[in-house]
């Protein structure tokens, strides 16, 4: 398999995977931060859905913490398979792995929280299964300088760290394709916060 840092990230190869966002860990964050990162991944969610990217969400603990937060759990498509998620790494939970793999795409896209934690043990863990792992910056966040630690953690294991901006152009490629998303979907997914595209 061709290392993911040294090419570009194929749309129909990719399964968005979005981890642990719950008011449980969306409160360890400042306001300002919370609405940039809702606003982020959904509407990365409305671009996946555009593109017949599949999704899969985990919520870690979700009997006691519940599952993901109501605005983005309003933009799955249904039937997307939501995990009770036990392992801080997605990868250590045989359920989820194997959904995974079921998904028949080898490039995991992993927004979500926490950096430093779950969102790179995940990443991590899905390297050590053979996909080829990318993770947006922008649209992954954790309390305090954690988020950073998180990134130069899977930076350093071989995760493509990117940010949202890329990963939209890297999936679309062309010119007429964004005009395309522009002018038949823009008035309803608008734009993500805090993010010139």
């Amino acid at each position: 398999m061709p290392n993911i840092n040294q090419t570009l990230v194929e749309v129909n190869d990719c399964i968005l995977i979005i981890i642990d966002i719950q008011d449980n860990f969306l409160k360890k964050l400042p306001p300002e931060r919370v609405e940039l990162l809702i606003s982020r991944v959904g509407w990365l969610m409305e671009i996946a859905k555009i593109l017949n990217v599949p999704m899969l969400v985990t919520a870690e603990e979700s009997d006691c913490l519940n599952g993901m937060t109501e605005s983005l759990a309003a933009k799955l498509p249904p039937g997307t398979p939501v995990f009770n998620k036990m392992s801080f790494g997605l990868a250590g939970q045989a359920e989820i792995l194997e959904a995974v793999r079921a998904s028949g795409r080898r490039t995991a896209i992993i927004v979500g929280l926490e950096t430093d934690v779950c969102v790179a043990q995940s990443a991590i863990g899905l390297l050590q299964n053979d996909f080829s792992v990318v993770t947006v910056s922008d649209a992954t966040d954790s309390p305090g300088g954690a988020h950073e630690v998180g990134l130069e953690r899977m930076k350093n294991a071989g995760v493509l760290v990117t940010s949202l901006k890329s990963l939209f152009y890297e999936w679309i490629r062309t010119v007429e394709m964004s005009h395309i998303i522009g002018q038949e979907h823009g008035d309803r997914i608008g734009r993500p916060k805090g993010i010139i595209l």
